[in-house]
């Protein structure tokens, strides 16, 4: 059985003082890549601890990078206050930040669920990850709008029975966007995953695999 990461909790200089965060280290961890993980909206108990935040954590530790998840401003220990998308993407920039100061040769692998998976979206232009992955993008909140579409290989995982988020609204909005993400519509499976968070955690673990072998 592979051991479990090292945890470390980090406070990271932000946009509008201290964002508080959690490293997970693999004892395998080469920091080739590190992952940055956007949590759901901060407004609707939207944590750094969430389950599906967990799962992403869990995803990429298996192929030995570590996870960097935070609190964006305003939600647990982390300073400030909501700042609809606009702030928050900026929070995702200084976490990037610290990962080129503390690793500087890695490549990031950018993650989100629901609100931080289109915060994550909006964020890929400036920091240009290996990958982009969005879980369940809460586009019928934040809106469909990137200034530019990601051309890094993006991921977009959607249940077909999401109750938050509509389905055919990531649909349509991913047929807009070019180059196309990849989709991947889970069947039968709600917004939080319920019972398809080992199915969610193999998924991403595949598609990371996959690319970073090439």
């Amino acid at each position: 059985m592979a051991k479990a990461p090292q945890k470390e909790l980090l406070t990271l200089a932000g946009p509008q003082g201290d964002l508080e965060a959690l490293l997970e280290m693999p004892d395998t961890a080469t920091a080739e890549c590190v992952a940055v993980l956007c949590h759901p909206h901060p407004q609707f108990q939207g944590t750094m601890l969430n389950k599906v935040v967990h799962t992403l954590a869990r995803a990429v530790n298996d192929l030995h990078i570590p996870a960097l998840r935070f609190n964006f401003r305003g939600v647990g220990g982390s300073a400030g206050s909501y700042s609809h998308g606009a702030g928050e993407i900026d929070d995702v920039i200084a976490v990037a930040h610290y990962v080129a100061e503390r690793w500087p040769d890695s490549r990031i692998v950018l993650a989100g669920f629901s609100f931080g998976g289109v915060v994550a979206a909006r964020a890929a232009e400036r920091i240009d990850p290996v990958s982009l992955i969005s879980i369940a993008p809460a586009v019928n909140i934040l809106g469909r709008e990137l200034r530019a579409a990601p051309t890094m290989p993006w991921l977009i995982v959607q249940g077909d029975a999401d109750d938050v988020v509509p389905p055919d609204d990531v649909i349509s909005w991913v047929d807009t966007l070019a180059p196309r993400p990849d989709l991947v519509v889970m069947p039968g499976v709600g917004h939080f995953f319920h019972g398809h968070l080992v199915d969610l955690r193999t998924i991403v673990a595949n598609h990371l695999e996959t690319l970073l072998e090439h």
